[in-house]
């Protein structure tokens, strides 16, 4: 009996850590996840500010309330369909201060027939406290409560200041069109916990400023030279 004991107790015991070790391994892969998103926002954010079509992009971030960066938005189908990425959310605090990134994904964009390629590089201007405060929610669905409009794109194009969410897309060097309202916004839990070490809130990242991590330091400077 003690011996058949022992062999149950080897087997509960091998069986949680072989539990242990995929979810070690997911904690790993999340971190390097959000790790690599943060450093593709910084170079999609930085290259469609210099871009020489996005005047609007750069005088809507003026009076931003915050900024969603999307550094990837894949399409499922052809044309139109399903599509999503993983993106960040950084909102300006007082003297242009910039939150750490919160992880959000992004489904269900339709893209239009010019788009010319499978995957587009996005940012949306936030210009109002409301559509800020919509987004501490775990979910969200753009034009609901919150009205979204695709920026004007051209040399001398102002600000359309007009929308709560504005958004600047590209693909492949070249403006696209590319419709968010209805897009669902949601939060990225497994990543913000990865990304901070521990679980974590958009509040506790976005608006109590809870937690921290150096890396995003690069691309919150770039947030901010951009929006001076």
């Amino acid at each position: 009996m003690k011996a058949q004991r022992r062999m149950t107790l080897m087997a509960i015991a091998a069986t949680a850590a072989a539990l242990a070790i995929p979810a070690g391994t997911a904690w790993a892969s999340d971190a390097d996840d959000a790790i690599s998103t943060v450093d593709k926002a910084r170079v999609t954010f930085t290259d469609l500010v210099k871009g020489k079509e996005f005047d609007s992009l750069r005088a809507g971030l003026k009076t931003a309330k915050g900024v969603i960066i999307y550094p990837s938005v894949l399409k499922a189908g052809f044309i139109l369909g399903g599509s999503g990425g993983t993106g960040v959310l950084l909102v300006r605090g007082a003297n242009n201060e910039w939150s750490e990134p919160a992880f959000y994904t992004m489904g269900s964009v339709s893209f239009g027939a010019q788009i010319g390629g499978s995957a587009a590089e996005v940012v949306v201007v936030i210009n109002s406290q409301k559509a800020v405060d919509s987004l501490m929610t775990n979910s969200v669905k753009l034009g609901g409560d919150a009205s979204v409009a695709a920026g004007p794109v051209g040399a001398g194009q102002a600000a359309n200041l007009m929308a709560d969410f504005v958004s600047y897309s590209r693909s492949k060097g070249a403006f696209v069109g590319m419709s968010i309202d209805g897009s669902v916004l949601d939060v990225r839990a497994s990543l913000n916990s990865a990304y901070y070490g521990m679980a974590v809130t958009p509040i506790d990242i976005l608006v109590k400023g809870a937690v921290s991590n150096k890396h995003s330091a690069a691309l919150r400077s770039a947030v901010a030279a951009a929006s001076k």
